[in-house]
């Protein structure tokens, strides 16, 4: 988002009307004017503010995580949320995952020559409006503009910071046989969302994003159960991906309880419909968690008095497995294997 607009030049973009052209991205006085009047005046901090290159910033106490996450999601708007609030709650709650506070943001935005700017301006909003209930200011980034035909509208790449005590160690090669499973809600929901808008299905029922920040909910867990051994939010891939690298990393086994895992019924009827398994289709508000089995009721107490984890669920426990495989006991009596897939069941999904 680098650039200024020179003293004197307060032209109004046409934020109606108006659309990206390649000017924008060319580092002169309508590029400057663009990051002004959108950018720097949504996401408005002192360390934005500032109009530096990079931002300065203060040196916390801890251990730093820095996470990158790269959005492409199709559509841009989808019910309960959009591309904006998307990358704000992805990169917040990558940094989150380690145990971390999410402390700053930068923001890296690819625009399509043509895209319109009420359409940018919306998606700007949105993003602010998620950083700022975050608590995680956007306090640097980058715009550039490609060609018509040669991007799709708007890509944004997020890069978040954040701080993790020292003492606390969480990580996705900590499991042990004998540990617990448990969701912090619903699954599916994010990636059927987006699947019933992509193609166009009326399922008679809300479908909606759970697209959210996990960071208040990471930091009861921390507070309450510090003996929390894997945190991970099951994004793309799902449930089912998440719980194959975590074994894989791990060198463990899991097996979970079908009749346990949370799945809302409009979302189970969408996945019947269109052949898909709820296990692997995408969440955005959602958090895995693996605990010694002592741990296991006090955490899922505490996940239940949070807003996004009152639906949280016990699903299944870590086993000794020189295979590492995930396996489910299913509601007919017989176990399965859950496997990591080919492919992606829904590509472009965040």
């Amino acid at each position: 988002m680098s650039g200024t607009v020179k003293r004197g030049y307060v032209r109004p973009l046409d934020l109606r009307h108006g659309r990206v052209d390649l000017s924008h991205g060319a580092g002169g006085r309508a590029m400057a004017q663009l990051v002004d009047q959108l950018f720097a005046a949504a996401f408005d901090n002192e360390w934005l503010a500032r109009r530096h290159d990079g931002a300065l910033l203060p040196q916390p106490e801890g251990r730093l995580v820095m996470a990158t996450d790269c959005h492409v999601v199709s559509p841009l708007f989808f019910p309960g949320g959009d591309i904006g609030c998307l990358a704000v709650h992805g990169t917040v709650n990558d940094v989150a995952m380690s145990g971390a506070r999410p402390l700053h943001l930068a923001a890296g935005f690819i625009l399509e020559e043509g895209f319109a700017l009420a359409d940018l301006k919306r998606i700007v909003d949105s993003m602010a409006a998620a950083a700022r209930d975050a608590g995680v200011p956007i306090v640097t980034g980058d715009t550039k503009v490609v060609e018509a035909g040669k991007g799709d509208g708007v890509f944004i790449t997020t890069t978040g910071v954040g701080v993790v005590p020292h003492g606390l160690e969480i990580s996705g090669d900590r499991a042990r046989a004998g540990d617990r499973i448990v969701v912090s809600g619903t699954i599916g929901d994010h990636g059927m969302a987006i699947m019933s808008l992509r193609e166009s299905l009326a399922f008679g029922t809300d479908l909606r994003s759970d697209t959210a920040a996990l960071h208040g909910l990471v930091a009861a867990i921390v507070d309450a159960v510090p003996q929390v051994h894997v945190l991970r939010d099951p994004t793309r891939g799902g449930l089912a991906t998440t719980l194959n690298e975590i074994a894989g990393q791990s060198r463990v086994g899991m097996l979970l309880d079908e009749a346990a895992i949370p799945v809302r019924r409009q979302v189970e009827a969408a996945c019947e419909f269109l052949g898909l398994d709820p296990l692997y289709v995408a969440n955005e508000g959602k958090l895995v968690a693996i605990v010694p089995p002592e741990h296991a009721q006090r955490l899922l107490e505490t996940m239940r008095a949070h807003p996004l984890g009152r639906d949280a669920a016990l699903i299944g426990e870590v086993v000794e497995d020189a295979h590492h495989f995930v396996q489910m006991r299913t509601r007919f009596g017989g176990k399965r294997i859950v496997d990591w897939l080919t492919g992606d069941q829904l590509p472009r999904i965040c």
